[in-house]
């Protein structure tokens, strides 16, 4: 038996195959390496989401940069601010006024060196102002749209040249402020800019709309009348100075985006009786704007007659009495509650005009006019006796005239006895007109005319004389401000039979003789 051979160990020949199986050392080298990546991989997941944490919970926004008072060359900026917006001439405008179901909205353009504002107005809180609006100095004309979209858009560059009529806004009216305050924003002379440092008004922070970078600055409202000639802003409205926001509110602050030019880009307030108003100027939409007739239509250059021109006029007289006669349309804003529209005939022969005029705030009435040697009688009658038709479109007087009861006016008296009287006063000779000057060109019924003023001891009247020869058009100045228009037509007059006159009755001994122009 031999000794000396050693024992094989007692071992699993699967377990010494499988390289899984750990030695006395310890686990594999790639195995401890894995154990450890996963280890770090975990820590480090634990260490950003408790950084995160910390940070959310320490986190707190940038200071507002603070607000500070303007320098010297800020405060100059405002203070040519309205200047600037003069030399300027004219800006595309948006406006909103109020807010929720009281809003209002208005889009169009401000000329402020005319003044004018043509605007489409909007929103739900318009009312009766719903539709275009135009207005120059006092004046303010509408042509209402009860069933226009809500939203406006900016009206035609060449506006409607019906349905327009004088307007005045209600005590209290929203618009009536937000309009002088459009005009308000310009001036023919800078405002004092040391004031405005002494008064508080600051710079808040920087901002870009579409033209680029803005500096918003705290002031308060401008002061002061329309701008250019100091004309009145239109009729009912109150002053932009009186409309300050109430003390204490900071809401109420006015700011104004500047560019470094000085130019105003948008402007938010808060005005007494209105609410919040926000302007936003658009300074590259400058159109040239059209002034409506009844505001007297496109401004013109007035000079002296050329030879041609004289030579027409001088004949006037002698073609209108050759002519005989015309049918006539009158659009006659003599009124903020009195805007008559008319249809008639007139005759230069027998010194004869006969028409049905209505009131569009009446529209269920006319009144018959008829004006003749005898001077001038009128009669009231209901819509269908005097020639139908609407308000805005009254029909013809009917033939002969209706028995009823005629009053007589003295002639004269109001503007559409002045405006009648012009039309006749036409065909006589030149020498009884005043010194006439040409406005401008114009075209009226598809043909162009020479628009010629004359100023008479009674009133400004305007004659629309076409290159042919015959008139098409009388404007007469009305005592608001606004322009009346006859326009004429040839056409075949009928006999203008005279209308009945009041008849007079027995007096009793001693009774006095009624003045003259009395019934």
């Amino acid at each position: 038996m031999d000794t000396s051979a050693t024992p094989a160990p007692d071992t699993d020949p699967e377990d010494a195959a499988d390289p899984a199986v750990d030695d006395a050392t310890g686990p594999a080298p790639a195995s401890r390496r894995r154990r450890m990546v996963l280890l770090l991989l975990g820590l480090t997941a634990l260490t950003s989401a408790t950084a995160l944490v910390i940070g959310l919970l320490s986190w707190a926004p940038a200071p507002p940069e603070p607000t500070r008072p303007l320098t010297v060359a800020e405060s100059e900026r405002l203070a040519a601010m309205r200047v600037t917006n003069l030399r300027d001439l004219r800006a595309g405008v948006r406006v909103t006024v109020g807010s929720g179901a009281a809003r209002t909205e208005l889009v169009g353009w401000v000329d402020w060196s005319r003044p004018l504002l043509y605007l489409d107005v909007g929103g739900p809180g318009a009312g009766a102002e719903r539709g275009l609006l135009q207005t120059s100095g006092p004046v303010l004309v509408i042509r209402p749209d009860p069933a226009a979209v809500p939203t406006p858009a900016a009206p035609p560059l060449v506006p409607p040249a019906d349905r327009w009529r004088l307007h005045r806004l209600a005590p209290g009216a929203t618009l009536a402020p937000v309009l002088h305050l459009l005009f308000d924003l310009a001036a023919d002379r800078p405002d004092p800019a040391q004031p405005l440092r002494d008064g508080g008004a600051r710079w808040l922070t920087q901002d870009t709309v579409g033209a680029g970078p803005m500096d918003v600055l705290e002031a308060p409202l401008p002061a002061g009348t329309a701008p250019g000639t100091g004309s009145p802003a239109p009729s009912g409205t109150t002053p932009a100075s009186a409309q300050q926001p109430t003390a204490g509110d900071a809401d109420g602050r006015p700011r104004y985006w500047l560019d470094q030019d000085g130019r105003l880009h948008k402007l938010v307030a808060r005005l007494p009786g209105v609410g919040p108003i926000t302007v936003l100027l658009n300074r590259a939409d400058r159109p040239s704007l059209r002034p409506v007739d009844a505001l007297g239509g496109r401004p013109g250059l007035p000079r002296a007659l050329t030879g041609a021109e004289q030579d027409r006029l001088d004949r006037l007289p002698a073609r209108l009495r050759a002519q005989g006669g015309a049918a006539l349309t009158l659009t006659a804003p003599v009124g903020t509650d009195t805007n008559l529209r008319g249809s008639g005939w007139l005759s230069w022969t027998a010194r004869t005009a006969y028409l049905a005029v209505a009131d569009l705030g009446v529209p269920d009435r006319r009144t018959l006019l008829r004006r003749d040697a005898a001077g001038l009688a009128r009669s009231d009658v209901s819509a269908v006796v005097g020639g139908g038709g609407t308000a805005e479109a009254p029909g013809r007087p009917p033939l002969p005239p209706p028995a009823g009861t005629w009053r007589s006016t003295r002639s004269g008296a109001d503007e559409v006895s002045l405006l009648l009287d012009a039309a006749l006063d036409a065909a006589r000779p030149a020498g009884q007109r005043g010194a006439a000057v040409r406005v401008r060109e114009d075209v009226v019924g598809g043909r162009t005319v020479d628009v010629v003023e004359v100023r008479t001891a009674d009133a400004l009247v305007r004659y629309w004389i076409d290159r042919d020869g015959p008139l098409r058009r009388l404007e007469l100045r009305t005592g608001p401000g606004a322009w009346a228009q006859l326009d004429l037509t040839p056409a075949s007059v009928p006999r203008l039979t005279p209308a009945p006159r009041p008849k007079t009755t027995a007096r009793p001994a001693g009774t006095p003789r009624p003045r003259a122009g009395t019934t």
